[in-house]
Protein backbone atom coordinates (compact mmCIF):
# COMPACT_ATOMS: atom_id res chain seq x y z
CA UNK A 1 0.00 0.00 0.00
CA UNK A 2 1.31 3.67 -0.78
CA UNK A 3 -0.52 6.14 1.31
CA UNK A 4 -0.08 9.55 -0.30
CA UNK A 5 0.98 11.97 2.60
CA UNK A 6 1.25 15.96 2.84
CA UNK A 7 2.01 18.05 5.59
CA UNK A 8 -0.88 19.60 6.73
CA UNK A 9 -1.66 23.69 8.09
CA UNK A 10 -4.00 25.64 9.56
CA UNK A 11 -6.25 25.40 6.82
CA UNK A 12 -6.58 21.13 7.56
CA UNK A 13 -7.34 22.21 11.41
CA UNK A 14 -10.70 21.76 11.09
CA UNK A 15 -10.67 18.64 9.07
CA UNK A 16 -8.03 17.30 11.20
CA UNK A 17 -9.65 18.20 14.47
CA UNK A 18 -12.63 16.29 13.19
CA UNK A 19 -10.79 12.86 12.49
CA UNK A 20 -9.61 13.19 16.07
CA UNK A 21 -12.98 13.48 16.91
CA UNK A 22 -14.09 10.55 14.90
CA UNK A 23 -11.39 8.39 15.65
CA UNK A 24 -11.59 8.52 19.26
CA UNK A 25 -14.84 9.22 20.29
CA UNK A 26 -15.38 5.53 21.41
CA UNK A 27 -11.36 5.28 23.19
CA UNK A 28 -10.99 4.15 26.42
CA UNK A 29 -9.27 7.58 27.58
CA UNK A 30 -11.90 9.68 26.12
CA UNK A 31 -15.05 7.52 27.71
CA UNK A 32 -13.41 8.36 30.94
CA UNK A 33 -12.46 12.30 30.69
CA UNK A 34 -16.37 12.49 29.02
CA UNK A 35 -18.14 9.55 30.22
CA UNK A 36 -21.79 10.91 28.65
CA UNK A 37 -21.93 9.66 25.34
CA UNK A 38 -24.02 13.50 24.76
CA UNK A 39 -22.09 15.70 26.22
CA UNK A 40 -18.62 13.61 24.56
CA UNK A 41 -20.04 14.44 21.10
CA UNK A 42 -20.81 18.07 22.12
CA UNK A 43 -16.72 18.86 23.58
CA UNK A 44 -14.82 16.16 22.57
CA UNK A 45 -13.91 17.81 18.85
CA UNK A 46 -13.15 21.19 20.97
CA UNK A 47 -11.19 18.96 23.48
CA UNK A 48 -8.94 17.43 20.66
CA UNK A 49 -8.54 20.77 18.72
CA UNK A 50 -6.43 21.65 20.83
CA UNK A 51 -3.91 18.85 20.07
CA UNK A 52 -4.15 19.84 16.35
CA UNK A 53 -3.18 23.82 17.44
CA UNK A 54 -0.10 22.60 19.60
CA UNK A 55 1.07 20.27 16.95
CA UNK A 56 0.39 23.22 13.77
CA UNK A 57 2.30 25.80 15.92
CA UNK A 58 4.58 22.90 17.62
CA UNK A 59 5.15 20.29 15.48
CA UNK A 60 4.09 18.78 12.50
CA UNK A 61 0.80 16.96 11.30
CA UNK A 62 1.24 14.24 8.42
CA UNK A 63 -2.01 13.88 6.86
CA UNK A 64 -3.19 11.11 4.30
CA UNK A 65 -4.11 13.11 1.32
CA UNK A 66 -7.56 11.12 1.18
CA UNK A 67 -8.21 12.94 4.53
CA UNK A 68 -8.14 8.76 6.11
CA UNK A 69 -5.30 9.66 8.40
CA UNK A 70 -3.29 12.25 10.19
CA UNK A 71 -0.59 11.98 12.86
CA UNK A 72 0.80 14.94 15.03
CA UNK A 73 4.10 14.91 16.13
CA UNK A 74 6.65 17.07 18.12
CA UNK A 75 10.25 17.18 18.18
CA UNK A 76 11.00 17.52 22.41
CA UNK A 77 13.86 18.29 23.22
CA UNK A 78 16.18 17.39 26.31
CA UNK A 79 15.35 18.55 30.15
CA UNK A 80 12.35 19.70 31.65
CA UNK A 81 9.60 21.11 28.72
CA UNK A 82 8.69 24.82 29.39
CA UNK A 83 5.20 25.62 28.82
CA UNK A 84 3.82 21.89 28.94
CA UNK A 85 1.98 22.85 32.06
CA UNK A 86 -0.41 25.28 30.28
CA UNK A 87 -1.63 22.82 27.87
CA UNK A 88 -3.60 20.75 30.75
CA UNK A 89 -5.27 23.40 31.59
CA UNK A 90 -5.94 25.03 28.05
CA UNK A 91 -7.81 21.59 27.12
CA UNK A 92 -9.99 21.66 30.28
CA UNK A 93 -10.74 25.57 29.78
CA UNK A 94 -11.30 24.92 25.79
CA UNK A 95 -13.69 22.16 26.36
CA UNK A 96 -15.42 21.62 29.77
CA UNK A 97 -14.60 24.21 31.87
CA UNK A 98 -15.70 22.44 35.24
CA UNK A 99 -14.23 19.04 34.01
CA UNK A 100 -11.23 18.51 35.98
CA UNK A 101 -10.54 15.43 33.59
CA UNK A 102 -9.82 17.18 30.65
CA UNK A 103 -6.81 18.75 32.84
CA UNK A 104 -5.86 15.58 34.62
CA UNK A 105 -5.75 13.17 31.85
CA UNK A 106 -2.86 15.43 30.59
CA UNK A 107 -0.61 16.09 34.45
CA UNK A 108 -0.84 12.40 34.56
CA UNK A 109 0.46 11.69 31.43
CA UNK A 110 2.93 14.87 31.54
CA UNK A 111 4.35 13.64 34.90
CA UNK A 112 5.91 10.44 32.96
CA UNK A 113 7.18 11.94 29.58
CA UNK A 114 10.31 11.28 29.77
CA UNK A 115 12.84 14.11 29.83
CA UNK A 116 16.52 12.91 29.66
CA UNK A 117 17.01 12.53 26.01
CA UNK A 118 15.57 14.56 22.52
CA UNK A 119 12.99 12.58 20.99
CA UNK A 120 10.14 12.70 18.52
CA UNK A 121 6.79 12.46 20.40
CA UNK A 122 3.76 10.70 18.68
CA UNK A 123 1.36 12.95 20.41
CA UNK A 124 -1.60 11.62 18.87
CA UNK A 125 -2.25 9.54 15.40
CA UNK A 126 -5.91 9.15 14.20
CA UNK A 127 -7.47 6.60 11.37
CA UNK A 128 -10.77 7.50 10.08
CA UNK A 129 -13.51 4.72 11.77
CA UNK A 130 -14.17 3.27 8.54
CA UNK A 131 -10.75 3.05 7.70
CA UNK A 132 -8.94 1.40 10.57
CA UNK A 133 -7.35 -2.04 10.49
CA UNK A 134 -5.90 -1.39 6.86
CA UNK A 135 -2.14 -0.28 7.93
CA UNK A 136 -2.61 3.30 7.38
CA UNK A 137 -1.37 4.09 10.82
CA UNK A 138 1.58 2.14 10.23
CA UNK A 139 2.22 3.89 6.65
CA UNK A 140 1.81 7.31 8.33
CA UNK A 141 4.30 6.48 10.76
CA UNK A 142 6.69 4.62 8.62
CA UNK A 143 8.57 8.18 7.10
CA UNK A 144 9.04 9.71 10.74
CA UNK A 145 10.07 5.84 12.10
CA UNK A 146 12.90 5.77 9.09
CA UNK A 147 14.13 9.26 9.93
CA UNK A 148 14.56 8.64 13.90
CA UNK A 149 16.27 5.49 12.54
CA UNK A 150 18.42 6.81 10.52
CA UNK A 151 19.60 9.87 12.85
CA UNK A 152 19.80 7.88 16.20
CA UNK A 153 16.35 9.71 17.24
CA UNK A 154 13.91 7.70 19.70
CA UNK A 155 9.96 8.34 19.86
CA UNK A 156 7.61 7.80 22.70
CA UNK A 157 4.03 7.72 22.54
CA UNK A 158 1.32 6.60 25.48
CA UNK A 159 -1.44 4.00 23.74
CA UNK A 160 -4.80 4.26 24.85
CA UNK A 161 -5.62 1.18 24.61
CA UNK A 162 -4.41 -2.86 24.62
CA UNK A 163 -5.45 -3.00 20.91
CA UNK A 164 -2.75 -0.10 20.11
CA UNK A 165 -0.37 -1.34 22.80
CA UNK A 166 0.00 -4.31 20.35
CA UNK A 167 0.48 -2.49 17.07
CA UNK A 168 3.10 -0.14 18.35
CA UNK A 169 4.84 -3.16 19.99
CA UNK A 170 5.28 -4.87 16.20
CA UNK A 171 6.26 -1.15 14.98
CA UNK A 172 9.78 -1.14 17.70
CA UNK A 173 7.53 0.80 20.97
CA UNK A 174 8.38 -1.16 24.10
CA UNK A 175 6.33 -0.26 27.13
CA UNK A 176 8.66 2.07 29.34
CA UNK A 177 7.05 -0.37 32.36
CA UNK A 178 5.09 2.56 34.53
CA UNK A 179 1.44 2.26 33.41
CA UNK A 180 -0.59 5.93 33.56
CA UNK A 181 -3.98 4.66 35.99
CA UNK A 182 -6.36 7.52 35.32
CA UNK A 183 -8.39 7.30 38.97
CA UNK A 184 -11.16 4.48 38.35
CA UNK A 185 -10.45 4.27 34.84
CA UNK A 186 -8.65 2.39 31.93
CA UNK A 187 -4.77 2.44 32.23
CA UNK A 188 -2.37 4.05 29.18
CA UNK A 189 0.74 2.73 27.91
CA UNK A 190 4.17 4.85 27.82
CA UNK A 191 5.96 3.46 25.12
CA UNK A 192 9.71 4.22 24.05
CA UNK A 193 11.19 3.16 21.14
CA UNK A 194 14.69 3.31 20.35
CA UNK A 195 16.25 3.81 16.61
CA UNK A 196 17.05 0.49 14.89
CA UNK A 197 20.53 0.52 13.60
Amino acid sequence: MVLEIRQADQSDRDAVARLLDEAFRDDPVSSWVFPDPEHRAAVHGRFLGVFVDVALAEGRIDYAVDGSAAALWLRIPAGEPEGEDEIPAKMRAVADPDNERCELVGRLTGAVHPTSEEHEYLLMIAVAPGRQGEGLGTELMRPVLERCDREGLPAYLEASSERSKGLYERLGWEFTGEAVRLPEGPLMWPMWRKPRG
